[in-house]
Parts: C-alpha cells; sequence; structure tokens
C-alpha cells in the first residue's frame, strides 16, 4: 500500500480560495498511491484563528466540492485533513473529511481534543465526541488530529475499535517539535499500529510550523520523514506487518486496565 502525505506550506499571503485549487493539483499529482493525508486546517491555517467565523462552511461546502472531485480524479482513498466546520446550530468544529476513490465522502471525524487552554479553538469551537474508523486499501484507519496526540486513551480506544493505521493529521508548532517526534513514535510503539503523522510546514498568524511530517511502523521505526518545508512525503506500507508485529511481540494481549 502506497500512501502519500502532502505537507503543505501554510502562507497568510495565499488567499483560501487559491490555497484550495493548489491543493487539489497537489492531491491529483499523487495519481498511482492508494491513500493521500493533507494537514489539520490547511485552508486557513491552524492558528489563524481570525479567519474561523468568516471561513466556517458546511460539510458539503467549498471544500469539500475540490476535495471530492481531486479524490475521484486521482483514484485514491483522501484523508482531506480537517476544516472548520459550521454545524446545522452555527457552532464550529474542526472536522476531518475522508474520501473513497470514487469521490465519495466516507467518514468525517470531528476533533475531540480542542488546543488552547482557554483560548483560541478550545474556546471557539465544540469538541467531537465519537471514534472513527474505516477500512481504506488494505489498513483500517483511526482517525486523529493534532492535539489528540497527546492523549494514548484516544488512541487505545482507535486499537479496540480495529485501527491498524493511526493517521495524525496536525498543525503542529516548531518549537514543539521535538514532542511531535517522540509522540508519533510513543503511539506506535504502544498500539503496535503504523501511524502517518502529518504536520503543517510554513508560518501563518505569527506561529512557525514543525513541518517534519513522519511515517513509524508498529515496531516505532521511521519509514520515511519530510523536512520543514513543503514536501510530498511517499511511503509504501505492509497491511501484514501489523498482524505480524502484535503476533511475534503480543503485549497488546497483557493490557489489564482499561478494558
Amino acid at each position: 500500500m502506497r500512501a502519500s502525505l502532502i505537507q503543505i506550506a501554510i502562507d497568510g499571503g495565499e488567499s483560501v480560495a487559491d490555497r484550495r485549487l493548489r491543493a487539489a493539483e497537489l492531491v491529483r499529482g499523487q495519481a498511482g498511491s492508494d491513500l493521500v493525508v493533507l494537514p489539520e486546517l490547511w485552508p486557513t491555517g491552524a492558528f489563524a484563528y481570525e479567519l474561523f467565523e468568516a471561513e466556517a462552511e458546511p460539510l458539503d461546502g467549498p471544500t469539500h466540492a475540490v476535495m471530492a472531485a481531486a479524490a475521484r480524479d486521482a483514484g485514491v482513498w483522501l484523508h482531506a485533513g480537517s476544516v472548520v466546520e459550521r454545524a446545522a446550530d452555527g457552532r464550529m468544529y474542526n472536522t476531518s473529511l475522508v474520501y473513497a476513490p470514487d469521490g465519495e465522502r466516507v467518514a468525517t471525524y470531528r476533533k475531540i481534543h480542542r488546543f488552547g487552554f482557554d483560548k483560541g479553538e478550545a474556546v471557539m469551537m465544540g469538541a467531537g465526541t465519537e471514534l472513527v474508523t474505516l477500512p481504506a486499501g488494505g489498513l483500517t484507519l483511526g482517525l486523529s488530529t493534532c492535539y489528540d496526540l497527546r492523549f494514548p486513551e484516544l488512541y487505545r480506544g482507535l486499537v479496540d475499535a480495529g485501527a491498524t493505521a493511526l493517521v495524525v493529521s496536525a498543525g503542529w508548532p516548531e518549537r514543539r517539535r521535538e514532542h511531535w517526534t517522540v509522540l508519533a513514535r510513543a503511539r506506535a510503539i504502544e498500539n503496535q499500529a503504523y501511524v502517518l503523522a502529518l504536520a503543517e510546514a510554513g508560518t501563518h498568524a505569527g506561529v512557525e510550523m514543525s513541518g517534519h511530517s513522519l511515517v513509524v511502523d508498529p515496531w516505532g521505526e521511521v519509514l520515511a520523514e519530510a523536512g520543514a518545508g513543503e514536501e510530498v512525503l511517499v511511503v509504501e506500507l505492509d497491511p501484514e506487518k501489523v498482524a505480524v508485529t502484535r503476533e511475534q511481540f503480543p503485549a497488546l494481549k497483557d493490557r489489564v486496565l482499561g478494558r
């Protein structure tokens, strides 16, 4: 299974509309991959709180339209990162969108752990309540977003629901990049699952983003890591490796707490 992680660089000088079109072309450029992943809140930038109200959109809004078409044109499973969703009741959510190769939206995930410590996203957006997994291209994806990475119980729940690959779509700041790498590897090791951790690059709202997206295998080995700028990270995944790892080192069977 071939996965492509598109580490988009966010620049405040590029309009949201232009970035949507550019991202769609980047997705189309990954025809031949099985799975393509985009970062968190890439239309606005994860820290561009001042844009959230103006750019909030329904699930069938402009980002959905361009991403559904891009997934269909490329013939890929597409985790289209997340958008600022405007729900029917007017509330905003940080919501990920996932598409099948025919362009049908097959899953959404509202971010459960909101970042900000009583400001920013933490007060502007509602919290999701549901864990989301789905089969895609030989793996079962467990969906998560950025700050979720700090909460291991979420990933235990995803593994219990059958996840074999944990997707972390993020807008992670450079100043905490070491945490990003350590936590991504930890989630892979403790859950014996692939981790596809995709971060934004660039600078927006005065925040330098980490880049350095990475793919970690079920043993905790880093299969590929991006640099600091815009980049497409392409990696081959073996769906059987999860089962083999869990059989050879059956630590998950020895769980006592949280079951």
